[in-house]
């Protein structure tokens, strides 16, 4: 016999399997710098509250101080770019697979901050997110991964930035599979890797911050479900609803006054908005994660509860549509638990703390059509025993929602169909 030695070929399974392996790697490295990243972002965003926040200035000052915000960002866009954003983020994972660049973040994480830092209405959750997302893709990129596999790890990256934020990993890599659709979930494969990420950038972020598991915000145990509470359920997925449909229309009517100022001047603009607004209620600024803390502890007059939810959700349109850079989760949590606190009084049997989580979920679900994202994430927050009424709620608005939509890019299930679509919406 020769001495050669006669190669013998690999399992077909084993072959399948190390693209899978080289997936996974791909995906735990993004979490884990997902984790990193938003741990800096929010450190950094700390600092800027310090020192461009409403605390630190009087209410007149501070008008000035969001102004002078406004011009850095129309500066900051006209220097490094547009910045980045979920609406693009969500296009380009669709047709490219993720992120077509990063350079976009250079403006974005800049901007965001100051926006968010000076006292804007809106949340750090979008920015955290498209970043994530971004690096995410970026990863995938080079690794030569294909575009399916660039797209899960894209998500994956989405996931860890979501749940840096909110501390609900499992509500986190659901959140990141619904924001992609208005109807429906797609992209099943993402599941497992979009968990995977979300897990290991919560880690990172515990691990980096010494901060614990315990939920954002400490609602009160509620009382054992009733049927009754299931009835409300239904009742604050109409009320989110029609807050959801509230703030998408007033989105659109803003963004058609928008368009008679030129585009360098709107964050200017939305600047001294918000400083007037804020003349009017305090309420106007900031994304209200801390407002819901003092709110959940202090009695307030009903007038009052009602008056800061329309005021937050001015604000946060307001803050969108002129180019001010932040996401607007946080404020309709705001609004919904303003809400529920307001019809507390008014709902013989009806548990406060059930009608705050249902009204949060639906007043989200209502905008971003993430039913079960929104459930999972109110509830890992809020405790899990009300998670029946708050998934009847999410439910009931994404049904009364279905045909009214703010982020342009998401598509229905299986159809990619940019007329139907347009039409929809």
């Amino acid at each position: 016999m020769s001495g050669r030695t006669i190669a013998v070929p690999r399992p077909a399974t084993a072959l399948l399997q190390e693209p899978r392996r080289r997936l996974l790697v791909m995906v735990l490295a993004t979490g884990l710098v997902g984790g990193l990243v938003g741990a800096a972002y929010l450190a950094l965003l700390e600092v800027v509250e310090g020192v461009l926040g409403p605390e630190s200035w009087a209410p007149g000052a501070h008008v000035l101080v969001l102004v002078g915000v406004g011009g850095v960002v129309a500066l900051a866009t006209r220097l490094l770019g547009r910045p980045a954003d979920v609406e693009l983020l969500v296009d380009n994972i669709h047709v490219l697979g993720g992120a077509d660049e990063v350079r976009s973040l250079r403006s974005l994480i800049p901007v965001s901050l100051l926006c968010i830092g000076a006292g804007g209405a809106l949340g750090p959750e979008a920015p955290l997110v498209t970043t994530t997302g971004t690096l995410g893709s970026w990863v995938g990129r080079r690794s030569r991964l294909g575009r399916d596999d660039r797209r899960i790890v894209s998500i994956a990256g989405m996931a860890a930035g979501f749940t840096v934020l909110f501390g609900a990993p499992l509500g986190s890599a659901i959140f990141a599979l619904e924001i992609l659709h208005r109807r429906g979930l797609e992209y099943y494969e993402a599941i497992l890797p979009s968990v995977f990420g979300a897990l290991c950038g919560y880690g990172v972020y515990t691990a980096a911050t010494g901060l614990g598991l315990e939920p954002i915000f400490d609602f009160p145990a509620s009382a054992p479900l009733t049927v009754a509470d299931l009835g409300w359920g239904v009742a604050a997925g109409v009320g989110g609803a029609a807050v959801a449909g509230a703030f998408t229309y007033l989105c659109a009517g803003l963004r058609l006054v928008s368009r008679t100022v030129p585009e360098g001047g709107r964050p200017l603009l939305g600047g001294l908005a918000l400083g007037l607004l804020a003349l009017v209620s305090p309420f106007a600024l900031t994304n209200g994660e801390a407002q819901i803390t003092d709110l959940a502890t202090s009695h307030v007059a009903v007038a009052t509860l009602l008056g800061a939810a329309a005021v937050k959700l001015v604000a946060s349109a307001v803050s969108l549509i002129t180019g001010w850079k932040g996401g607007f989760i946080i404020p309709l949590f705001f609004v919904g638990f303003c809400l529920a606190r307001a019809a507390a009084g008014h709902t013989p049997g009806g548990d406060e703390w059930i009608l705050a989580a249902g009204l949060m979920a639906a007043c989200n679900v209502g905008v971003t059509k993430t039913p079960i994202g929104s459930t999972l994430v109110v509830t890992e927050m809020a405790g899990m025993g009300v998670l029946p009424p708050t998934l009847i709620a999410a439910v009931v608005s994404m049904a009364l929602t279905s045909s009214v939509g703010l982020i342009d890019t998401q598509r229905r299930r299986l159809d990619g169909s940019s007329s139907e679509e347009e039409t929809d919406g």
